[in-house]
């Protein structure tokens, strides 16, 4: 499909919207370096706890939350949206259905960003894992989230192309789980403005709570981000995908499985015994599409292996499948009720996380970044290769350095606390797991600053880009290719 852009049509009729795409671009980025910041500052508060500098909201219970939040949903959602956006017009050959709505989705979408970056600091908060945020901040982002459903969907009703790509599935089906699992956890009664309390009690309400807070990592961060994998692979890689027939068999083993997995957050609690089990059954499953869609996706550089050399964009995409790949393994092995005994409360939960937000979600992100922005400024590549190969190499080992330090953190502590004497008693306190965790929360520290050096050096890269080139609409092509 060619890729050369021109200067907008005033009726946007002959062009994509690629303003929508420029926003989200650019604001991920944006949010990418502040999210990484905010992450950076809280860890080395674990090694260094006067950094809090005893005041309420800077301290690590208010400000983890808001990294979360900005990481998954400003960085990640961004970087969502905007691949959406532009995949959806390119394989269906035609502009948005409605650039208003997608404004609107934007704008709300940053206001949402900018009300969890005041609300949390004071502590303003429904204490509930990535769903912190108070009911007047949730009924705004179930509007954005109406209005970018009805874009997507839209624009995909009004295609001039018979076949639905099949990166399109993944994001409809993003679209779709997360906002019935959006308005399902977020069902509350307002006490006043600011505060509200769940509609659920309970067990019940920990059992919704992680049927939405798995699946917030199943649909939000791992189904969207798997139609950036099948559209931004092939397209950088310049190869289609290694078997199509595999990816639909990828989504559909993926939906289905993934929506029964959440018990395993809840083992060894009040949940029923049998819904744990169950939710250890299809975590296990999970490792078979999962690492599919991984092998599909590696094994579309086939007959292009030297890309892997000479291509730091297809790089970051290749190794943010490799940790995919790692993640997917180790989440099912944790949901073991075995292992997930030494494994629960402890650091290696935090490595396993980090694992797959850091290497699968950012380093996937920061390719299709990477292709997209010097497309929307009418630049044929980015300013500096040469800047891309630091960023890749220095985030590579910041997040090694991260994740190997918590694994190995989390199975000390692990084994620590479930050390007993002759007697029953504790060999050691609570307090001596903490010291002895001291040096590796140092050492996730200087990985975190890594990671975050890193996308500095991207955001100095992306602003060069755009002081290179001007931003442009790609024209639709008046006869239909096949994409």
């Amino acid at each position: 499909m060619p890729m050369n852009s021109t200067i907008p049509d005033p009726s946007g009729s002959s062009t994509y919207n690629d303003t929508i795409v420029r926003q989200f671009a650019i604001a991920a980025v944006i949010w990418g370096v502040v999210s990484m910041l905010v992450g950076v500052f809280i860890a080395a508060q674990m090694a260094w706890p006067a950094l809090n500098f005893d005041l309420p909201w800077l301290s690590f219970g208010r400000l983890r939350p808001l990294h979360t939040n900005a990481a998954v949903f400003a960085f990640g959602g961004c970087a969502l949206f905007a691949t959406s956006y532009w995949v959806v017009q390119r394989t269906c050959q035609v502009r948005i259905i409605s650039d208003k709505l997608a404004a609107l989705h934007f704008w709300l979408w940053q206001a949402v960003i900018l009300a969890a970056a005041i609300t949390l600091p004071l502590g303003i908060t429904r204490g509930k894992e990535y769903a912190e945020l108070e009911w007047p901040i949730s009924i705004a982002i179930a509007v954005a989230w109406v209005a970018y459903a009805v874009v997507f969907f839209g624009t995909i009703g009004i295609r001039k192309v018979r076949h639905i790509y099949v990166a399109n599935w993944f994001y409809g089906a993003f679209i779709i789980a997360v906002a019935l699992l959006h308005i399902t956890n977020a069902m509350s009664m307002p006490a006043t403005l600011w505060k509200s309390y769940s509609v659920y009690a309970g067990v019940q309400d920990a059992m919704v709570q992680w049927w939405y807070g798995h699946n917030a990592v199943g649909f939000f961060l791992t189904a969207g981000f798997l139609g950036i994998v099948y559209y931004f692979i092939p397209k950088q890689a310049e190869r289609p995908v290694y078997s199509y027939r595999l990816s639909i068999v990828h989504f559909w083993a993926l939906i289905f499985t993934y929506m029964w997995a959440g018990p395993h957050h809840l083992h060894y609690t009040a949940l029923p015994d049998w819904t744990q089990s169950l939710g250890m059954v299809f975590s296990l499953i999970l490792l078979a599409p999962s690492w599919g869609g991984m092998i599909n996706g590696v094994m579309t550089l086939s007959g292009a292996w030297h890309k892997l050399r000479d291509d730091p964009i297809i790089r970051f995409m290749i190794v943010a499948l490799s940790f995919y790949g790692i993640a997917t393994f180790e989440g099912p092995m944790m949901s073991i009720k075995t292992v997930n005994a030494l494994s629960h409360y402890t650091d290696w939960g935090i490595g396993h996380v980090h694992g797959g937000t850091l290497g699968w979600v950012g380093f996937i992100s920061m390719g299709a970044l990477y292709y997209l922005v010097p497309r929307l400024y009418g630049q044929s590549r980015m300013h500096s290769l040469r800047a891309i190969e630091l960023h890749f190499w220095i985030s590579t080992i910041g997040i090694v350095l991260y994740i190997a330090s918590m694994w190995i953190a989390g199975v000390m502590q692990g084994l620590m606390w479930r050390s007993i004497n002759t007697d029953g008693s504790l060999t050691y306190t609570f307090v001596e797991s903490v010291k002895a965790s001291m040096p590796f929360y140092i050492i996730r520290f200087v990985g975190g600053l890594m990671y975050l050096s890193g996308m500095a050096v991207m955001a100095w890269n992306v602003a060069m880009t755009m002081r290179a080139g001007r931003a442009q609409d790609a024209r639709i092509p008046a006869v239909l290719a096949h994409v």
